[in-house]
């Protein structure tokens, strides 16, 4: 069973917390993982580009020159792709680009992404987040437990003070336990959360819950 150490939010130690096996101690996937972020950024597509073919481009039913004798290249309209005003080749319609990935899937990757935030180090947990919604509270957090690149601060329900701090931060990402994607883990460097969004993760991803 992994074991992590918990600091305040000062950076202070509080302790240590054993985590469960089978949401941290995760072998790592890395195909698993980029198969579950590529349907996930193409699940994010709109796919709403679309131009006109020449079928569809208002215009040029006549032909704009006899075939033979101007010295022109023959034309049929004034609406072909070469012209001006013209159709697209190939013109791009709108399209769904969804991809779809099993629930089992999707949590294997999470686990595995988890796991391998745990065993790189990158995963910071504090005891409580207790601040006012200002920027500088968060700041001073980040920088008494030295956290400088990009972080992803996963939080539980009712941290809206927090998230609020960290909203101007631009290399801090915000996002609930309940909806943690393979994306913002695999994005962002480190992970920072608190113990109650630990036992949430656990709660949700355990070997029982899969099976269900």
């Amino acid at each position: 069973m992994p074991t992590i150490k918990i600091y305040k939010q000062d950076g202070k130690s509080a302790g240590t917390m054993d985590l469960d096996d089978s949401v941290f101690g995760v072998e790592y996937n890395e195909p698993l993982i980029h198969q579950v972020v590529v349907a996930q950024m193409a699940n994010a597509r709109q796919g709403t580009k679309s131009t006109l073919t020449r079928t569809e481009v208002r215009g040029g039913g006549k032909k704009p020159w006899r075939q033979k004798g101007t010295g022109n290249a023959r034309q049929g309209s004034i609406r072909a792709p070469q012209w001006k005003g013209g159709g697209v080749v190939f013109a791009p319609k709108p399209r769904s680009f969804r991809k779809k990935v099993n629930k089992l899937v999707r949590i294997n990757a999470i686990t595995s992404a988890l796991s391998a935030k745990l065993a790189d180090g990158n995963l910071i947990v504090v005891d409580k987040f207790d601040m006012e919604p200002k920027t500088k509270n968060m700041a001073a957090v980040l920088k008494a437990l030295k956290i400088e690149s990009r972080v992803l601060l996963v939080l539980p329900n009712g941290s809206e003070n927090v998230i609020r701090a960290a909203g101007n931060i631009p290399t801090v990402r915000t996002a609930a336990s309940e909806q943690l994607n393979v994306y913002d883990l695999v994005a962002n460097a480190v992970m920072l959360t608190t113990v109650d969004a630990i036992k949430a993760l656990e709660q949700k991803y355990t070997a029982k819950e899969i099976a269900q």
